[in-house]
């Protein structure tokens, strides 16, 4: 297939020239011939947004940078998802739709130029007619790599692919501000066959979060079949994150072998009445925590968002059982440590209806922060803040423990409330120097 470099259609790496219809005809020519790569050399490349093609490899080489503009008359308007509910919004930086085999690559940097866009979110919301353009979006798209890109001020989510297949996020470093609004990692969405491996994600909210759509998503397609390998989560509001858009079902999903230092959360899952969906059939193992807030969350009374002060996601009583109801099954916890950690070791909080069910906890071993500062565990109106407490446990049956120590505990190391057939296995308290059983 042909090679050809952005320069040939006019392109200037000089960071002050636009780049837009530069991009727009290489793309075109290619895709005329039904594939090639287009080689972006070294330099700057300031520009809007770019719509791919299939049969496309885009490679940023190292030394060059597409940098995007910061006005939104350079963003056209697509029809896609945002925060799960489908609608019009700013295109992508970067942009592929009903396409396949498409391959970004290069060791280049790719900056989103995301602080005027940061800024009017959270000053001037009314002069934002459209969400914010995500950095790197695929929608409806078969067969993707996105490999060895530098990836940075999002102006939104980072990486957002949405009702794709086969596809491959390897070897790629995400940084954004830890003050960025909603500038999450990477999100697949109602995505199948998913490999995330080799990846640094630094950012300003969720490392990596799964979903599926909300309530208001017509069409619920699920996001299953998910692998998280090898990757290093600093800082943000969660390390890897189920929900709580997750409508049309979070399922076959092992993340192991990661690293995660001052996430607010390690595991987080989270979802409330009204949004139906499951969550189930997912493994967590050989994970090093350190910071974290609390290492493991599952929270059924998430409020964050549209609806989210609706009585029907306050109400502590039991709720008929509909298509609105949420659950979450058999999840596994394996080999993990989780130092220095500032809030609770667990908290598990279903709804009395729906209680979380099949969850274990093996070969575990938590240490609390000593003199830790008290800490929301996760947004729950109900629960004060607080530090060095142990597992949290309300609305849940079949909890196993098994083999889990949890060092510097402040005071209640196991809560139990509403629940049924919590088991405890050679686990224990350690105070003081000395080992204590752990009880149910």
């Amino acid at each position: 297939m042909t090679t050809i470099s952005v320069k040939d259609f006019g392109a200037i790496g000089d960071g002050k020239s636009i780049n837009t219809q530069a991009f727009a005809k290489a793309i075109g020519h290619i895709e005329q011939l039904g594939g090639g790569t287009l080689i972006v050399p070294v330099g700057t490349y300031f520009t809007g947004a770019i719509k791919l093609c299939s049969n496309l490899t885009l490679v940023i080489e190292q030394g060059a940078t597409l940098l995007f503009s910061d006005d939104a008359k350079d963003y056209p308007v697509v029809n896609s998802r945002w925060e799960g509910v489908k609608q019009d919004v700013y295109m992508p930086c970067i942009y592929g739709q009903n396409i396949k085999n498409v391959v970004i690559t290069g060791n280049g940097k790719i900056d989103g130029n995301g602080q005027k866009w940061w800024h009017i979110f959270r000053h001037d919301r009314s002069n934002l007619k459209y969400p914010r353009p995500y950095l790197i979006g695929f929608d409806f798209c078969e067969r993707v790599t996105i490999e060895k890109v530098f990836l940075t001020q999002s102006p939104s989510w980072t990486v957002h692919p949405m009702e794709s297949n086969n596809v491959v996020v390897d070897n790629i470093s995400i940084l954004n501000p830890a003050d960025s609004p909603n500038t999450d990692g990477i999100n697949p969405e109602s995505c199948r066959n998913v490999r995330i491996s080799n990846c640094y994600i630094d950012v300003g909210d969720d490392c990596i979060a799964i979903k599926a759509g909300t309530e208001e998503t017509a069409e619920k397609s699920p996001c299953e079949n998910i692998l998280i390998t090898n990757c290093n989560m600093i800082h943000g509001h969660g390390a890897v994150v189920l929900g709580s858009e997750m409508s049309g079902c979070i399922r076959n999903v092992t993340i192991t072998n990661c690293v995660f230092q001052k996430t607010d959360r390690g595991v987080r899952f989270k979802t409330r009445r009204g949004r139906g969906g499951t969550i189930s059939d997912i493994t967590f193992s050989n994970i090093v925590m350190d910071e974290v807030l609390s290492a493991f969350v599952m929270n059924y009374y998430y409020y964050c968002g549209p609806k989210g002060n609706d009585p029907i996601v306050w109400n502590k009583e039991p709720m008929p059982i509909n298509d609105a109801t949420p659950a979450c099954h058999n999840i596994s916890f394996s080999n993990i440590i989780a130092k220095n950690v500032r809030a609770y070791a667990g908290f598990l909080y279903g709804i009395p209806e729906s209680p979380i069910s099949n969850i274990s906890f093996d070969n575990i071993r938590v240490s609390m922060q000593q003199n830790a500062q008290p800490g929301e565990v996760d947004m729950f109106k109900d629960v004060k803040p607080e530090a060095g407490k142990g597992f949290f446990i309300e609305n849940a049956q079949s909890v196993l423990f098994n083999n889990v120590i949890i060092d510097n505990i402040v005071s209640e190391p196991l809560f139990v409330k509403n629940s049924e057939d919590v088991h405890v296995n050679q686990s224990f308290v350690k105070q003081d120097g000395k080992l204590i059983g752990l009880k149910a």
